[in-house]
């Protein structure tokens, strides 16, 4: 596969994997939509990844439980950069909380990001790969997307459904050209919201955004004789 002509959309992305996944893309020399609700956090971010790359990233604003937004942004995108060759939707929402205590808005805003959110996003680029006959669509997934832990009944309601949704896509649109696959992370991302765990833990303990983007990269480089579907990573410290 050439990356160098293609087009690749992170959505959900914030400085651990979505800077992770952008700057591997980038480097690949696809040229890369970053976005996020925030639009300065996303034009932010795509200014880091040029500086590190030398590539080429571009930041957009998009709330992915909005159609009109999600489809707005795809037009951007296919305007300005061209047709999205690479779409990965990295989004989610997060609710750790007892069965007890959890309340209905609250698994309900979960729901809406990790997993309608998923649904528009991919819908939206399906449309457009199916069009052309090709392209790929990858999901971020979790440990909560086959294990319900305690606690973690209100996230593992979305991500059990995100699953379930890039099961069926997979099914329906890989005959038709599309790649569906989901990454499942077994385990805590290095990034911002780590960094203060990593003397406590060691380095190794948690998952490299770098790593972890090189496996998403590998699967979109895959041959439509042998593509993957699901994979799971996690540290070789990791338990499970």
């Amino acid at each position: 596969m050439n990356d160098k002509s293609g087009v690749a959309v992170v959505i959900g992305a914030g400085g651990g994997l979505g800077a992770g996944l952008a700057r591997r893309f980038a480097a690949a020399g696809m040229a890369v939509a970053i976005a996020s609700r925030n639009p300065h956090n996303a034009e932010e971010l795509a200014s880091g990844v040029e500086s590190v790359t030398g590539g080429n990233a571009y930041g957009y604003a998009c709330d992915v439980r909005d159609e009109i937004a999600v489809n707005d942004l795809f037009n951007r995108v296919s305007g300005e950069l061209g047709e999205p060759d690479l779409v990965v939707y990295n989004a989610s929402g997060f609710l750790m909380k007892s069965v007890l205590e959890i309340e209905v808005d609250e698994l309900v805003n979960q729901w809406n990001v990790t997993c309608l959110g998923g649904f528009i996003v991919g819908r939206e680029a399906a449309q457009r790969m199916t069009s052309r006959g090709n392209g790929t669509l990858l999901f971020t997934g979790a440990t909560a997307c086959y294990k319900g832990s305690a606690n973690f009944g209100g996230f593992a309601v979305g991500k059990f459904g995100l699953r379930a949704l890039a099961q069926s896509m997979a099914r329906e649109l890989g005959p038709k050209g599309v790649h569906v696959a989901i990454v499942n992370i077994d385990g805590e991302i290095n990034g911002p919201a780590h960094a203060h765990e990593i003397p406590e833990k060691g380095i190794d303990a948690l998952l490299d955004p770098d790593a972890i983007a090189e496996t998403y990269l590998a699967i979109h480089r895959q041959h439509h004789t042998a593509w993957t579907h699901e994979v799971d990573l996690r540290p070789a410290l990791e338990r499970w």
